[in-house]
C-alpha cells in the first residue's frame, strides 16, 4: 500500500529561513587563488545563494602571511597580500569571508606536527604575542582596506576541530589561552568585531568554552561546532582534553623505521577506524544540534561543517533534504562542507569523481545534491504542513511556498542504506493550480557519477565525454496531468532518491 501525504498549497506556512545558505566551507585559502576555483564559487553563490564562505588555511606558510627570514637573527616578514586578493575576489562576487583563523605560521609555531597535504603547523605559538600582534596587524589592516561597517558584518572564528589532536597540538586549556588572544586582539581593535568559537568537530567543548569565557570575562559572540551523520558521538579517539592531548593522532611516524609487523598493524588500526558500523539514528544530526542549541543559550549557533556523505551519488542528495527538514530552527547557519573537488586534503586526485567532499567536481560539474540546493534556493521561505508526515520512516516530504509556487521535496533516505527500500508515495496536492512540473534524483535520474561509470571510468575525459557527464547532471523536467482543485500523484521513490514537485498556483 502507498504511503499517502497531503499538502494543502494555499495555506500561508510558517516562516523557514534558507539557514543552510548563510555559508559554504571550501578547501584552503591558497586554493581560493586558482581561477576555476574562484568561478565554481560565483556560480554557486549566485544559483545556491551562499552568503559566506569559510576555509582552513589563512594564515599558512603557502599563502606568505608570516614569510621565514632567509638571513638569522632577522625578524619574519608579515604581508597581507594574498589574504587580500582572496577577500577582493569574494566582496566582488557578492560574498563575504567568514574568517577562520588558522593554522599557525611555521615562524611561531612551537612544535613540528604539520596538518594536511599542505602542512598546516597546528600549535600553539612559541611568544603569545607574536600570535596577539599578528592579529592585531590583520585587524588593523583589513578595516583599513574595507572598512570598519563592511568587516563587522563578517564573522572571526578561531582555529578548526582544537578537540582533536590532529588538528591541534595542544590541550583545551591551550586553546582556551589561544581564544583568549584572538578576541582580545581582535576586540582590541575593534569592540564590534564579531568573533566566536570553539569551532570543535562532533558537537563538543561548547558548556567549557562559555564557562571559561564568563568567569574570564573573555568576549565571544557566538558559537561554532561541526559534525557529521558518521561521528560517533561517544568517541575519544584522537580527543584532546583539558589537561591532556589526544593520543594517536599527531605527527605520523616515519614508516621507513617501522617493521613490517607494526605497518601491518597500523594498516589494520586504519581499516577498522575507516571501516567501522555507524550505529547512529537515522536523525542523529537533529539531536545533537538540539543538544547545541541547547548548551548556547541565548547565543547564535553556527554549524561551521557539515554534510551527508557518499558526495557523488543521490544519496547526498537525499541526506541533505532529510537533514534541513529536521534541523528547523535550531542553527543561524549550517555550513556545508564543501564547494568543490579541487580538494587538498590529501592532495589533488584530480579523478572526475573520487567521492571527495565537493558539491562539484574538478571540472565544474555539478553533483546531485548541488543541484538539490539550487532548487531549493529557488523554493519559498515558507513551509507548508503535511498530513500524515511521519507515516513511512525513511520517505517523507519538505513542502516549502513563496505564495505564488509550492515545491515539494520528497525524499527516502536512511543513513548507509542500513534499513531502506523503494517506497510507493501518494501525495495529495489540495487546492487549484496552473501546472505541475516533477523532476527526479536518483540512480537513473541526474547522474553525473554513474554516467563516468558507464564511460569506463576514464581518469581523463575528452571534451566529448565531459559534455555527456555535464548534461548528465542536469535536472529533466517532465509535465504533470493538472486537475481542477485537487491532484493526486503517485511516486515511486528508490532508496536514497529525491522528487521534486513544483505546483504553480492557479
Amino acid at each position: 500500500m502507498a504511503i499517502q501525504y497531503a499538502v494543502h498549497l494555499n495555506e500561508e506556512g510558517r516562516d523557514y529561513p534558507h539557514y543552510w545558505e548563510l555559508c559554504v566551507g571550501s578547501c584552503h585559502a591558497a586554493t581560493i587563488l586558482r581561477a576555476d576555483v574562484q568561478a565554481q564559487i560565483r556560480r554557486a553563490h549566485r544559483e545556491i545563494g551562499f552568503k559566506y564562505l569559510r576555509f582552513h588555511g589563512l594564515l599558512d606558510d603557502d599563502m606568505s602571511v608570516v614569510i621565514m627570514p632567509m638571513v638569522p637573527f632577522a625578524k619574519p616578514q608579515i604581508s597581507f597580500f594574498n589574504i587580500d586578493v582572496i577577500f577582493d575576489f569574494l566582496l566582488d562576487a557578492g560574498m563575504k569571508p567568514f574568517v577562520e583563523l588558522g593554522f599557525m605560521p611555521e615562524a611561531y609555531a612551537s612544535t613540528s606536527q604539520t596538518t594536511f597535504h599542505y602542512k598546516g603547523f597546528s600549535s600553539m605559538p612559541k611568544k603569545d604575542e607574536d600570535w596577539s600582534n599578528l592579529i592585531t596587524l590583520l585587524a588593523e589592516h583589513l578595516i583599513e582596506r574595507y572598512g570598519a561597517v563592511e568587516v563587522r558584518s563578517w564573522f572571526f572564528e578561531v582555529w578548526n576541530e582544537p578537540n582533536l589532536r590532529f588538528f591541534f597540538d595542544g590541550t583545551m586549556k591551550d586553546y582556551f589561552h589561544l581564544y583568549e588572544l584572538t578576541a582580545r586582539a581582535l576586540k582590541g581593535v575593534d569592540e564590534k568585531l564579531r568573533v566566536g568559537g570553539p569551532a570543535t568537530s562532533n558537537n563538543m567543548w561548547i558548556p567549557e568554552f562559555r564557562a571559561f569565557c564568563e568567569k574570564n570575562d573573555v568576549p565571544y559572540d557566538f558559537i561554532t561546532t561541526h559534525h557529521y551523520p558518521s561521528d560517533d558521538p561517544l568517541s575519544t579517539a584522537g580527543m584532546n582534553t583539558e589537561n591532556e592531548k589526544g593520543e594517536g593522532w599527531g605527527e605520523a611516524p616515519d614508516v621507513s623505521t617501522l617493521s613490517e609487523e607494526q605497518i601491518a598493524e597500523m594498516k589494520k588500526m586504519m581499516e577498522a577506524f575507516f571501516n567501522r558500523e555507524n550505529t547512529n539514528p537515522r536523525d542523529i544530526l537533529y539531536r545533537l544540534a538540539k543538544k547545541v542549541k541547547e548548551e548556547a543559550g541565548d547565543y547564535p549557533v553556527y554549524y561551521t561543517e557539515w554534510n551527508a556523505g557518499h558526495y557523488d551519488t543521490s544519496y547526498a542528495a537525499a541526506g541533505v533534504a532529510a537533514t534541513l527538514a529536521y534541523n528547523e530552527g535550531l542553527v543561524e547557519g549550517y555550513s556545508y562542507w564543501c564547494i568543490s573537488d579541487i580538494f587538498e586534503e590529501m592532495g589533488l586526485h584530480g579523478l572526475p569523481f573520487n567521492n571527495e567532499f565537493g558539491l562539484v567536481n574538478v571540472y565544474g560539474t555539478r553533483k546531485p545534491v548541488y543541484r538539490l540546493f539550487e532548487e531549493l534556493h529557488k523554493a519559498g521561505g515558507r513551509r507548508l504542513d503535511v498530513e500524515g508526515f511521519g507515516a513511512s520512516r525513511t520517505a517523507e516530504v519538505l513542502p516549502l511556498t513563496d505564495g505564488g509556487t509550492v515545491t515539494l521535496f520528497v525524499y527516502n533516505h536512511d543513513i548507509e542504506e542500513r534499513d531502506i527500500r523503494e517506497e510507493e508515495v501518494e501525495l495529495r496536492l489540495v487546492g487549484a493550480v496552473k501546472s505541475i512540473e516533477v523532476a527526479r534524483i536518483d540512480s537513473n535520474n541526474c547522474n553525473p557519477f554513474g554516467c563516468w561509470e558507464a564511460q569506463g571510468k576514464p581518469a581523463y575525459p575528452t571534451k566529448a565525454q565531459l559534455a555527456e557527464i555535464e548534461s548528465a547532471s542536469q535536472l529533466v523536467w517532465e509535465k504533470a496531468a493538472v486537475k481542477e482543485n485537487e491532484n493526486v500523484l503517485p511516486l515511486t521513490l528508490p532508496p536514497e532518491s529525491v522528487v521534486i514537485v513544483k505546483a504553480v498556483l492557479a
